[in-house]
């Protein structure tokens, strides 16, 4: 008798171990799962416009929206450590630029120093600011891209997922 419960004991315990296990070590990212990723994102060329490297790791809640799209579809289905190496086009990352987007402002609205190729935060009304680069300057106008600094970019990303909970 002392025998058997002995066998049933350690049968329980490799059960439980195995579970244990496959629960933490297989899990794959799924919709609604929060994960931490490192991440470099590099344009073309590969000149990196962004990493989380030196920086706590990027936390998001998966197929949300909080990132971009391209980006949020890669990490679903990937393991804790898992590294994958992907490439989004506009309409996967921050789209296309929007024509409509390009703004002409009188002059006298802005701040004098603005030159060309800076930005400038413009207030809406709503209170939301919004980043918005310098195109153009004349003597009565100055023109303001407020599209995406990203937008119409081929961007590449090195993702690990460092957590899945």
């Amino acid at each position: 008798m002392k025998k058997a419960n002995i066998i049933l004991s350690l049968f329980v315990l490799i059960i439980v171990i195995s579970l244990v296990i496959a629960s933490g070590e297989n899990m794959k990212v799924k919709q609604g799962d929060k994960v931490k990723v490192d991440y470099t994102g590099t344009f073309e060329d590969g000149e990196i416009f962004d990493t989380s490297e030196g920086r706590t790791p990027l936390e998001f809640t998966a197929g949300s929206g909080q990132v971009v799209k391209g980006f949020d579809e890669a990490v679903i289905g990937m393991e804790k450590g898992e590294e994958k190496e992907i490439t989004l086009k506009p309409e996967e990352a921050y789209g296309n630029p929007n024509p409509d987007l390009i703004k002409k402002l009188p002059k006298e609205q802005l701040p004098e120093d603005a030159e060309v190729g800076s930005i400038l935060g413009l207030v809406m009304p709503n209170g939301q600011q919004i980043p918005a680069k310098v195109t153009e300057i004349t003597n009565e106008e100055i023109t303001l891209d407020l599209n995406h600094p990203l937008a119409g970019k081929v961007l590449k990303f090195k993702i690990k997922v460092v957590e899945i909970s």
